[in-house]
């Protein structure tokens, strides 16, 4: 079931309704569909060990596979924080700061006895602070529980999708994943399309798991030190803690996804000529390509990275929609600021 995050008559003004029973599911240890930033995620009581056994079960998701744990904005988000993290780096504290809330998860020393089901197992556990309205006020709605009734620290949110499969983008894309009788809170399209980047802040110095809308000169810049990689640490046999959305295969469609530059796609093009038929082929570039078939797709991938990255999961499924079953990719052009959308096409064609 699809709820409005807005009253009708305003466009703006939260339903209170609506977010009052999604805090109801949450406390009673149901699932929600919620809205951020990034895409939407399937949300759930972080400290419930039943509840988030629902999520891994609805996700088709390894349990030892950790979901980031969504935290209110209070107090700079250190309260929710200071309930799962048993330290904070102080260039965590100086990234928290800079960027939160917004599209940054970072990855924190775990508290014992906290979260333990959503981080997997961890002895770490990865936190954001969404941007996006309709999440805080669903975490801010669970930080003043009713009389008897105590409070939700955190939410943890993974992307409301089948486990490896392409991310949502809007509420009805997590309703034809997971089917009706979720309650979805309609938060309207997300405004990044990608999700956070990830930063590992257990191992002394920051380093990057998985990119995002935020570059690494951003996050260098924020935090004043040199970010590192996993290939750097693997030399000194500094092991990453696992982390969402980091496995080499992910966010595929159902289409097979290739990527070649424009060149190569045009050559194939070429080739293929005006005769081939089903099944389809769509393409998708940003480089003006021709072709004489009535059974190929063209799409346009904007020029701009962030654009490229707010519509790239919802092309994706457009084009599964229409059921072809290749899917060829220009591959995004150098540069951090196509880092997240290049991070999730590679993994998408793996």
């Amino acid at each position: 079931m699809i709820l409005p995050a807005h009253t009708p008559a305003s466009g703006s003004d939260f339903a209170i309704e609506s977010i009052a029973a999604c805090a109801r599911s949450i406390r009673a240890g149901a699932l929600i569909g919620m809205p951020t930033e990034t895409v939407y995620g399937l949300g759930a009581d972080a400290d419930n060990a039943e509840a988030v056994a629902k999520v891994f079960a609805a996700k088709g998701r390894p349990a030892d596979h950790p979901l980031i744990v969504h935290v209110a904005a209070f107090d700079g988000g250190m309260s929710g924080v200071a309930h799962y993290a048993r330290q904070v780096p102080p260039f965590a504290q100086q990234l928290m700061s800079a960027f939160w809330p917004g599209p940054l998860t970072l990855i924190l020393p775990r508290r014992p006895g906290v979260g333990t089901a959503a981080a997997g197992g961890q002895a770490s556990i990865g936190l954001r602070c969404p941007s996006h309205p309709a999440a805080q006020a669903i975490l801010t709605a669970l930080r003043q529980p009713p009389p008897g009734e105590p409070v939700v620290w955190g939410v943890a949110a993974p992307s409301a999708n089948r486990f490896g499969r392409v991310s949502p983008t809007t509420a009805a894309h997590v309703q034809s994943e997971l089917g009706d009788d979720l309650l979805i809170l309609d938060g309207g399209p997300c405004t990044l399309g990608i999700e956070s980047t990830i930063i590992d802040c257990t191992r002394g110095a920051p380093v990057l798991l998985r990119p995002g809308s935020i570059s690494s000169v951003q996050i260098e810049q924020a935090c004043g030190q040199k970010l590192l990689s996993n290939e750097e640490l693997a030399a000194h046999s500094q092991q990453a803690p696992k982390a969402s959305g980091t496995l080499e295969s992910h966010y595929a469609p159902n289409a097979t996804v290739r990527l070649m530059d424009a060149k190569a796609l045009q050559t194939a093009l070429d080739l293929l000529g005006k005769d081939l038929t089903a099944p389809l082929i769509a393409v998708y570039a940003r480089s003006a390509l021709k072709t004489p078939s009535k059974h190929i797709v063209l799409r346009t991938m904007p020029d701009n990275a962030a654009a490229a990255a707010q519509e790239l999961f919802a092309v994706l499924r457009e084009l599964d929609a229409q059921a072809v079953k290749l899917i060829w990719v220009e591959t995004p052009p150098a540069g951090q600021e196509w880092d997240g959308v290049r991070d999730r096409l590679q993994r998408a064609s793996a």
